[in-house]
């Protein structure tokens, strides 16, 4: 009987011991979030897998954002919704069985009853991204007569993008800008030039770093705060990563000996096994070259075309390839225009989100609730189909890192997005 009572007073002694774990009230901290606007481009419209669709607009991620800021005393959070899901102007591409493999296709057909028609009406709007938009656009006027995306919900055609985001009279925003900067060059395979104006050139620094700070320093004439992201390095993407560049894979010694035998006068030579596919290069004196370790070939490189000799018997060409000076050309405009990116959250007193080096982390894996997030494309589950914007969990995942930096930089505490409840990648 002594033995059991003591026991018991232990038993007791130790439940009580036991922390009780609580769960965090969210908190606001040091910024209001009633009023919350994004401004940005297709990453932050939503868009994904090569198109906009309604439901990549519902599930962007300053729509989760804004769920998790109405626990902080958020507001509601208006967004400009297309009416379909196929994908508008252009149809999405899906996952389907193509001749026995898995390949992305475009949908059977695009959203086009009612996609264009102006919804300005219907504003104005928490949302602000634009597919397609640049920095240095941002402080056009007309610009919404050079683009359909913003020609849906701008009201004026002589408005600038500015002027349609401070029609929110915002106590908090985002803003995720710059990529377009410098993508429209990598994309088209470094075909335009550096410090130009034109949609496939690299902006200037100059124009961007004045348009970056006109535009972040109206944001914030009344009182705003925010978070500004910088932009990623694209060449780490799987639009450049997922074709290898030492794809030219040859399995037979005749195979071997008959290139062997072509490309001799060059003193190029193949072997069996994995070698570099050969380039156009204009400044080869004869026109092409093979190709150097490092450099990248883009994701929308005809994969008949290089079964049928491309990269062998024919160069490659060059607007399907970054090489090494162009690769340096585009991560060289990226520190610039990030650097410009974090003075500017210095200058102005806000958080400053590095979207880049976290999205870097994925090249290793990222494991969220027992899932693993890669950059391997399609089975990563990170990116879309289209190998530049991220599938609603990869949208996820980046905004719970803009949380994690508001909250430390905000001393707010609030929830961070249930990633995993979110679609992946969709598998037919």
């Amino acid at each position: 009987m002594k033995k059991t009572y003591i026991l018991g007073l232990l038993a007791l002694s130790v439940a009580s011991c036991k922390p009780k774990i609580e769960p965090v009230t969210p908190q606001k901290g040091d910024a209001d979030f009633s009023t919350y606007l994004a401004v940005g481009n297709s990453l932050t419209s939503g868009y994904s897998d090569g198109s906009l669709y309604r439901s990549g607009q519902v599930n962007s991620y300053p729509a989760m954002l804004a769920g998790q800021f109405k626990l902080v005393g958020g507001g509601d959070f208006k967004e400009p919704l297309l009416p379909g899901e196929s994908g508008w102007p252009e149809p999405k591409k899906v996952l389907a069985i193509v001749n026995g493999s898995l390949a992305p296709v475009d949908a059977t057909q695009n959203d086009t009853a009612g996609s264009s028609t102006n919804i300005a009406a219907q504003g104005p709007f928490n949302n602000t991204g634009v597919p397609g938009i640049r920095c240095i656009d941002y402080l056009y006027p007309g610009y919404g007569t050079l683009n359909p995306y913003a020609a849906r919900f701008y009201s004026s055609p002589t408005e600038r993008p500015l002027d349609e985001a401070l029609k929110i009279n915002a106590t908090f925003f985002t803003m995720w800008l710059g990529s377009n900067d410098v993508l429209g060059y990598a994309t088209a395979g470094g075909e335009g030039i550096v410090g130009g104006i034109g949609l496939t050139d690299i902006s200037s620094t100059t124009s961007f770093e004045a348009s970056y700070n006109a535009t972040v320093e109206a944001l914030i004439a009344h009182g705003a705060k925010g978070a500004l992201m910088n932009i990623p390095d694209v060449t780490t993407i799987p639009y450049f990563t997922t074709i290898p560049i030492n794809g030219l894979v040859l399995t037979r010694q005749g195979q071997v000996d008959s290139l062997n035998a072509a490309y001799a006068p060059l003193g190029i030579t193949f072997t069996l096994g994995q070698n570099n596919f050969i380039i156009q290069d204009v400044n080869s004196p004869v026109g092409f070259r093979q190709a150097k370790d490092g450099e990248l070939l883009i994701l929308t490189t005809p994969q008949d075309s290089l079964r049928a000799g491309w990269g062998s018997l024919k160069p490659i060409p060059k607007q399907y390839v970054l090489d090494a000076t162009e690769i340096s050309n585009v991560q060289t405009a990226t520190i610039a225009f990030n650097q410009i990116i974090q003075n500017a959250a210095a200058t102005y007193k806000l958080a400053y989100v590095d979207i880049n080096a976290y999205l870097k982390t994925f090249t290793n894996g990222v494991v969220f609730n027992g899932v693993t997030f890669t950059t391997t494309y399609v089975s990563g589950g990170t990116f879309s189909l289209d190998g530049v914007h991220l599938t609603q969990r990869g949208y996820a995942l980046a905004a719970n890192e803009m949380i994690r930096t508001i909250n430390a930089y905000y001393h707010s505490s609030i929830p961070s997005v249930d990633v995993n409840k979110y679609n992946g990648m969709l598998f037919p």
